[in-house]
């Protein structure tokens, strides 16, 4: 197999891999970087020119997976895309929305290169897009090879999967991003058990280390007890999340507390995509069993919608929690203009519940020690930090000693280090080196093609 890391920036953001297998070439997952604007973000796909893809695979719909997908379908105009079915019943949502804030990016930041696609081509780009159930193999044929596809249940978000692949002989396995606990809105992963001749992996939390006691029950009543302090105090509680599935996650864990009579009573407020995708949840819960969630936990928590003007700098002192995207708290978003108005405030909290790219402000803000000062330079506020900024343990992505003993009960002779910041990939280099001493741990410089 080759293996070519499409990622121009290395680390998490435009995933892309190119594989060839025989006479078949495969592209798995086409994502933007969110760190990046323009055609940069997207991955570099001159190493394609003149190259026909037979096959698409989407691991999941979060957009530093599937944000430059329809760019590379233009492109590759006769290719077919195969997901799980529950990511085939979101993406086009996901792209619709990519598309609209791609637009008005260009209008408001001045970025020529926006949108990188139209919501016509969306629309267009659909009738190849299949849904695949999870645990069915389907066999794709090339010129003189073929190959047989299963694609299993990966947990993080509705529809994410894991990726296996036989060919001739050989046994190869992506993990895509990976979550082996259960969450209130999933089921854990269900990865096969055995022998790969190579495996894929995320590395997401590679500098990650899960401290005693902060199993994710724990955080969990961690995150509602500190929720109640802050209301309780007079103050408000942010907690940025991911639209797709870590807003639902939070509802679900908000409406269970609420029930038991864990959470104290005040307004909750959520607005956008994650809101809308609520409804996704609840359909993909009732055609596919693929998640847990019914749309009547928002009616039962009284969700009110996120005020369409928040004022930069300004605390609205509502005595409220606000559940809004997001999860990094990138510059113009609901969380990031919230933010700026809160920090300010002893009386306030923001709650960080999910993975933070140290150079987001989101990362940054966790970074900041209290008194310092904060630059909100997107809305042009600076405030001394006197909020509790709070991070749990709460990740969508498996823990790294999950994952490293995932690759070594594989046993594989050959394993690729994805989707991780450069020190996140060098924990997981050594370990397995340690552990899988027989084995090629290779962390792929981009667009570099390796023999694996």
């Amino acid at each position: 197999m080759k293996l070519t890391d499409l990622n121009r920036d290395g680390g998490i953001g435009a995933n892309s891999l190119f594989i060839q297998l025989g006479d078949l070439n495969i592209l798995v997952d086409c994502g933007l970087n969110p760190k990046r604007v323009g055609r940069v973000a997207a991955p570099d796909t001159t190493r394609l020119r003149g190259v026909t893809l037979d096959l698409i695979i989407i691991t999941h719909c979060h957009l530093d997976h599937i944000g430059s997908l329809p760019v590379i379908m233009r492109e590759q105009p006769n290719t077919p895309v195969i997901m799980s079915t529950s990511s085939r019943m979101l993406i086009e949502r996901m792209l619709h929305n990519s598309a609209n804030v791609m637009m008005r990016q260009r209008e408001e930041e001045n970025i020529p290169d926006y949108p990188l696609f139209t919501h016509e081509e969306i629309d267009r780009c659909a009738r190849r897009l299949t849904g695949l159930p999870f645990g069915h193999a389907k066999h794709f044929r090339g010129a003189k090879d073929d190959i047989e596809i299963t694609l299993h249940g990966a947990g993080h978000v509705a529809g994410a999967v894991g990726v296996e692949i036989r060919h001739k002989h050989r046994h190869i396995f992506f993990t895509g991003d990976v979550l082996f606990e259960p969450q209130r809105t999933l089921a854990p992963a269900k990865f096969p058990a055995g022998h790969f001749d190579t495996l894929v992996m995320e590395t997401t939390r590679g500098t990650t280390e899960r401290p005693l006691g902060k199993e994710r029950v724990n955080e969990v009543g961690r995150l509602i007890a500190s929720i109640n302090d802050t209301i309780q105090r007079g103050g408000s509680a942010l907690i940025p999340v991911f639209a797709l599935g870590r807003m639902q996650e939070v509802f679900a864990i908000l409406h269970d507390a609420r029930k038991f009579g864990r959470l104290v009573d005040c307004p909750i407020y959520a607005s956008g995509l994650g809101v809308d995708l609520a409804d996704y949840y609840d359909e993909i819960t009732r055609k596919t069993q693929h998640a847990q969630f019914n749309r009547s936990i928002l009616k039962d928590l009284r969700v009110k919608p996120t005020p369409r003007k928040i004022a930069p700098g300004e605390d609205r002192q509502e005595n409220a929690l606000y559940v809004v995207s997001s999860g990094m708290m990138v510059a113009n978003t609901p969380s990031y203009a919230l933010a700026s108005g809160l920090v300010g405030h002893a009386r306030n909290t923001i709650a960080f519940v999910g993975y933070c790219d140290p150079e987001t402000p989101g990362g940054q803000l966790l970074a900041t020690k209290p008194g310092d000062d904060f630059l909100f330079a997107a809305a042009n506020v600076k405030v001394k930090i006197k909020a509790r900024i709070e991070r749990f343990e709460m990740s969508g992505h498996a823990d790294r000693e999950e994952l490293v003993e995932f690759a070594v009960q594989t046993g594989a002779r050959s394993i690729v280090l994805t989707h991780g910041d450069p020190p996140a990939r060098a924990w997981f280099l050594e370990q397995l080196t340690q552990k899988l001493p027989s084995a090629q741990v290779l962390d792929p410089v981009p667009l570099q093609t390796y023999q694996v």
